[in-house]
């Protein structure tokens, strides 16, 4: 991949991220994290919405169509892989915790996938 090529995805993946964050917030949900790394994978957004913690993969693509092949089992499994990591800091011992997958198109409304993994 181009350098170039690299600075429009991360624009794409960036916007896809801002989409998915106000859709979120319109459903009653609270971002309370964004991009967060660790050793083994990124969290796209980390949202709560009462005892629900939601570690939330984004995948934004220019074209609808190609959102059914955005992602896949072994991008969530590194989803579920961070999420673990990252549990002990965002959610309480009564917390609910969950892997949701959002999806963006331009021109559509965001396809939010609720406990998209069942690892």
């Amino acid at each position: 991949m181009t350098a170039q090529a690299r600075r429009t995805a991360e624009r794409h993946g960036r916007r896809g991220e801002t989409v998915a964050a106000w859709w979120l917030r319109l459903h009653g949900w609270r971002i309370i994290d964004r991009r967060v790394r660790t050793a083994v994978g990124e969290i796209d957004l980390i949202a709560r919405r009462g005892r629900t913690i939601a570690f939330v993969e984004v995948k934004h693509r220019t074209r609808a169509a190609a959102l059914d092949h955005a992602i896949d089992r072994q991008r969530l499994k590194r989803v579920a892989a961070a999420a673990t990591l990252l549990a002990p800091r965002y959610a309480a011992d009564a917390d609910t915790i969950r892997i949701d997958v959002i999806l963006v198109a331009p021109g559509r409304l965001p396809r939010h996938i609720a406990n998209a993994w069942h690892g």
